[in-house]
């Protein structure tokens, strides 16, 4: 029961940096959201909202390199395709309403501890892309750079997105990284 508490929290703390920001995020927001009794807050956090906010990083990085690990042994096109259809399903599924929780973080932490951790997340994503590019045929180089370029456009996308209410950006976005995707060389 603890451990289910704990986990409606980190859950809906996630969902709360993606569509509110850090700041909008707190104690009493992750509660409404989740319907936590407020003890549980101290119990599972007590080193505060901090603690709260790295478990729900760790959350959004272990679904996304969930996800990512899953397309071992796929074309560079299909890990492309995943990435940009991945963001295409958390922006239809929320109506525009969120995003990524870890650029929440990363643009409103004024925590060198989350901002480091938020850092550890994107490079993360960015090796685990990177090794997949490789095992798909591109060099070690293209690879490397192809994987920031698809983290760093899709993000940008994604934000862009949002503010416009509409797919869009991503889709422009998704057919320049399919066609980098496709291309013998770089």
């Amino acid at each position: 029961m603890a451990g289910e508490v704990r986990g409606k929290m980190v859950e809906g703390a996630a969902l709360l940096l993606a569509k509110q920001g850090l700041q909008a995020t707190s104690f009493s927001e992750v509660l409404k959201a989740t319907g936590a009794p407020r003890g549980s807050i101290y119990h599972h956090f007590p080193e505060g909202k901090d603690q709260l906010v790295d478990a729900a990083l760790d959350l959004v990085a272990e679904r996304m390199l969930a996800g990512l690990a899953q397309q071992r042994g796929k074309s560079a096109e299909d890990v492309t395709a995943y990435v940009i259809g991945a963001w295409r399903y958390v922006l239809e599924r929320s109506g525009f309403a969120a995003g990524c929780a870890v650029l929440a973080v990363t643009v409103a932490a004024d925590s060198p501890e989350l901002l480091q951790r938020a850092a550890g997340i994107f490079r993360a994503w960015r090796v685990r892309l990177g090794e997949l590019y490789v095992q798909a045929g591109f060099d070690e180089t293209r690879a490397v750079r192809f994987a920031a370029a698809v983290i760093a456009a899709t993000e940008g996308a994604v934000v862009m997105c949002r503010a416009e209410q509409s797919l869009e950006p991503l889709e422009l976005v998704g057919e320049t990284l399919m066609a980098q995707a496709k291309a013998p060389t770089g």
